[in-house]
């Protein structure tokens, strides 16, 4: 039979000679029309197999990402633009043949739930085809919308400058957020999902490296000694850029700022919070749940409800269209099963590094303050005509330059702040400071209600690790001057010059020094300004710069005790230029 069979394909694709030519071209014209059949279907089936309603829809796993991701940025992109990246189609082919296990687990219903991505294609072969990660990026203005838990659902904005930057710093930039990506910085991850990070090394320009290891954590450069590091790029930041959750609290003021929700519906923010937030046992009870506002307004504002049923009903449907959105209980998945590492307010994120106890052996920490990603925000609401984003652009004390300036600044603070940082109750203001560590919420710079209103729990400030050592520093700070040697004499050219350089100049120097009193140059210090002669040797009482510096409220630019006393004996002997 199968002699047979073979004999007949044989003749079929050799005919014998005399055969009629159509005979003979025959089974070239079937393999053209097979060949062109599979790789139309071929095709099809690839581009198919690639498209997001594949992913999105085939699989059972995947409602939660589809859904996050149709309301992304990356909505107009494929999935397999990041999760196989864009390459030759041999490539493509292969990673995806190595994704054949996730086939088999779904086969055999073996997933493990909640499902964690692992294995993701570095930025370099998704982010930065897109994302060039050499340009800078203007500081953008930025609106943060809440609403109250109030009958009114008082709303309030949160504005603030936020500095993204980037480009390279061979073009003068190399600055703000995207800093991060433009240089070498490598971490140590001690969990799966990166957020416990107790070591991070940053490599400079140079070569240059710099170690930093969290004090709280135990860790030592043996520990690190052979372990691989993990290299920082886009998605160490925007690890659910496209299939973030919003938090109940989020959705529903995005949906009252839309309108979609009434904000004028009583306390309906409170409530729709409270119903979405809810452990519910499955997801159609959490559905029913929902329906429960209906009742909230029959009961507690018959009248509202008698004249707005419809709004309500529309809420409700509104709300629920919202919980399918951020709860699959089938997938074990809602708003905390992830991580978001863009901010540092719900998650580590930012805070896995810049938490105030990653510290150099040095103890120079990774900076942590207000002002660093972001202008420090401020909040208002809508009774106010204007707002002030004040961005800070001019001189600033030698303190504020510490690393770890953001943890000691409150008990560093005294009357000299009061010079830029103005209050109404400059008494009541100095005291809250010296007895809570920190500034009333009273809408002043400091006082900044973004700030101070809030409970920072990722931040590391207040660790009893951390806290001998910010002990020493805040000692040093206050009572260790950078610019002279204790027990040595002092000089213009080997101190004072100096302490006018790093406390002086920033205000008196240049063509229009304030008070007419240029501190750059020895003979400017001895002239003095329109408050007379600077310096007068031998003569304490007629030195313009001592009285200044010795009398009440203290200055900006401040001296310490040594360096007053340095003072004083330098110009008792005579202020001795070399």
């Amino acid at each position: 039979m199968f002699r047979k069979l073979w004999s007949g394909i044989k003749r079929f694709f050799l005919p014998p000679p005399g055969t009629p030519v159509w005979l003979r071209l025959l089974p070239f014209i079937i393999l053209g029309i097979l060949t062109f059949t599979f790789l139309t279907a071929g095709t099809y089936a690839w581009e198919y197999t690639n498209s997001t309603v594949f992913c999105g829809t085939t699989c059972h796993t995947m409602p939660p990402e589809y859904s996050a991701y149709q309301h992304s940025p990356h909505a107009r992109v494929q999935c397999v633009e990041c999760h196989i990246g864009r390459d030759v189609i041999t490539t493509q082919f292969s990673r995806k043949a190595g994704d054949l296990r996730h086939v088999v687990l779904m086969l055999t219903a073996t997933y493990e739930y909640p499902i964690h991505s692992t294995n993701m294609r570095p930025s370099r072969d998704s982010c930065e085809r897109c994302h060039f990660p050499e340009k800078f990026s203007d500081d953008s203005l930025r609106e943060v919308r809440h609403y109250a838990n109030d009958e009114t659902n008082t709303p309030k904005s949160i504005f603030l400058v936020l500095k993204t930057g980037g480009g390279s710093k061979r073009e003068g930039l190399g600055r703000g957020i995207h800093w991060h990506i433009e240089n070498q910085i490598y971490y140590l991850s001690t969990d799966e999902l990166d957020q416990t990070i107790p070591y991070i090394r940053v490599v400079d320009e140079n070569g240059v490296a710099a170690e930093y290891y969290d004090v709280a954590s135990g860790i030592t450069p043996n520990d690190v000694a052979g372990k691989t590091l993990e290299t920082m790029d886009c998605i160490t930041c925007h690890n659910r850029i496209t299939h973030a959750i919003p938090s109940p609290e989020e959705a529903v003021d995005e949906a009252l700022l839309k309108e979609i929700i009434p904000p004028d519906l009583p306390f309906v923010r409170e409530q729709s919070v409270a119903l979405l937030t809810f452990a519910y046992p499955d997801q159609q009870a959490g559905l029913d749940g929902i329906s429960e506002l209906d009742a909230y307004y029959q009961d507690n504002y018959p009248e509202v409800y008698s004249e707005r049923t419809e709004e309500i009903q529309a809420t409700i449907v509104a709300l629920q269209e919202i919980y399918q959105q951020i709860v699959f209980q089938d997938q074990k998945i809602d708003w905390d099963t992830h991580p978001d590492n863009l901010g540092h307010k719900t998650d580590p994120g930012c805070f896995r590094c810049h938490d105030g106890k990653h510290l150099t052996q040095t103890g120079e920490a990774i900076r942590l303050e207000c002002n660093l990603c972001h202008s420090v925000p401020v909040t208002t609401d809508s009774n106010k005509l204007t707002t002030n984003i004040e961005l800070v652009n001019g001189p600033e004390p030698a303190t504020h330059t510490h690393t770890s300036w953001i943890a000691l600044h409150g008990k560093a603070f005294d009357s000299t702040c009061l010079a830029c940082h103005t209050s109404d109750d400059p008494a009541a203001f100095l005291e809250q400071i010296q007895t809570e560590g920190k500034p009333p919420a009273d809408g002043s710079f400091c006082g900044n209600e973004a700030c101070h209103s809030n409970v920072w729990t990722f931040s590391g400030l207040d660790d009893p690790a951390l806290a001998p050592i910010l002990e020493r520093q805040l000692y040093i700070l206050l009572n260790t001057s950078p610019y002279i040697t204790p027990g040595v004499p002092a000089t213009y050219e080997s101190g004072f010059k100096g302490i006018f350089d790093g406390r002086c100049t920033a205000c008196h120097s240049g063509s229009d020094p304030k008070g007419g009193l240029d501190l750059s140059s020895y003979a400017g210090v001895l002239t003095g300004g329109n408050s007379g002669p600077g310096i007068v040797p031998g003569d304490l009482d007629a030195s313009a710069i001592y009285q200044k510096q010795t009398s009440k409220p203290s200055h900006f630019g401040q001296m310490i005790r040594d360096e007053l006393n340095a003072l004083e004996e330098w110009i008792l002997a005579g202020a001795p230029e070399e």
